[in-house]
């Protein structure tokens, strides 16, 4: 999942990203009642992660997180052979997870996966208990991109976002979850938002909001079925992260974004925390709830000197966010999309 691009802006989109962007400099935060330093990371030696999408992009920096506190990590994906239009591949980040490896212990595991296809997860499932003898930590990352109205959306476009997203999510949360309850631990955490809390939201987005928080609703069911033994919980970005999306669908500029670093170092915490558990999480907000100083949060900048806009941010009243009436479909109709679009 990333959100902006580093592509040439029309002198409209970049007005009004600018307006967007100055309007929110001051966000606000919810308040918060933890006065503590953010918790060290814990240390996952010993523990198994399978993180979906990470060949790339948010994925990988999950896995080179998740690898940095000794955890070994299945990094699983579509992406096998390099392509020109596409950097990385499961084999590139699970060399650098084996080079992290060599001071933290984590080991890598490279596994060709297609979540639409349900034997291909049993694969990767059954591949990752056979070369490590647990799962521990599931990350549901990939997902598919489509904002558009419900008039303008395929059915095949529509099938392709929900079995990639919501059916791919559930496919392997139902299949990792039984490990993790007989080692008596264990995460899964979808990268999902909340769950729109007015009916304009649905605006350009209904087919993705089925297909994204169906994403949720599989770490709300896992934390619903698993008495606390296996905890769960959605994250979602505030602002547009950094990634191959953002740039290719040309959502704004780097000073717009936040690194994927916010939402790797969520998933690292959320597997130290005992607490958090059936809750669809905003990552800043997270963060901030677990101690992190609110200025600290400009660690996560693309550009150092500008606070992004919170666009992607729930509904809460705290920030005006929510209301990002963004079209992006097809990268070949970009031009067009981008002309239907406000930022």
């Amino acid at each position: 999942m990333s959100l902006v691009g580093s592509g040439p802006k029309s002198p409209d989109i970049a007005r009004d990203v600018d307006r967007v962007r100055d309007a929110r400099s001051a966000f606000r935060l919810p308040p918060t009642s933890c006065d503590m330093p953010l918790p060290a990371p814990p240390s996952l030696r010993g523990k198994v992660a399978v993180v979906t999408g990470g060949s790339r992009g948010i994925g990988r920096e999950v896995c080179l997180a998740l690898a940095r506190q000794g955890c070994d990590v299945v990094v699983a994906a579509k992406s096998a052979t390099p392509q020109a239009t596409l950097p990385g591949t499961i084999h590139t980040v699970a060399r650098e997870v084996e080079a992290v490896g060599r001071s933290t212990g984590a080991r890598a595991l490279a596994v060709a996966c297609d979540l639409r296809d349900e034997r291909a997860c049993e694969t990767c499932v059954a591949t990752a208990m056979a070369r490590f003898g647990r799962i521990d930590i599931l990350v549901n990352n990939a997902s598919a991109l489509w904002w558009q109205s419900i008039e303008d959306t395929p059915l095949k476009k529509y099938d392709l976002i929900n079995a990639i997203n919501a059916r791919g999510a559930f496919v392997m949360a139902k299949l990792c979850a039984p490990h993790m309850r007989r080692n008596g631990w264990g995460r899964v955490i979808c990268m999902g938002p909340p769950l729109p809390k007015t009916f304009e939201q649905y605006k350009n987005k209904t087919a993705y909001f089925m297909s994204k928080c169906g994403m949720s609703m599989v770490a709300l069911g896992i934390a619903a079925e698993h008495d606390g033994v296996v905890k769960a919980n959605a994250l979602w970005p505030a602002t547009v992260v950094e990634s191959l999306a953002s740039e290719n669908f040309q959502l704004g500029s780097r000073k717009n974004w936040r690194k994927a670093t916010i939402l790797a170092d969520c998933v690292v915490q959320l597997c130290g925390d005992e607490r958090t558990n059936g809750q669809t999480l905003i990552d800043d907000e997270y963060l901030v709830n677990r101690g992190l100083a609110r200025q600290e949060l400009a660690r996560y900048r693309c550009d150092p000197d500008t606070e992004p806009p919170r666009l992607l941010a729930e509904h809460s009243g705290t920030d005006g966010g929510g209301d990002w009436d963004v079209k992006r479909g097809s990268v070949k109709a970009l031009r067009e999309d981008r002309a239907r679009s406000k930022l």
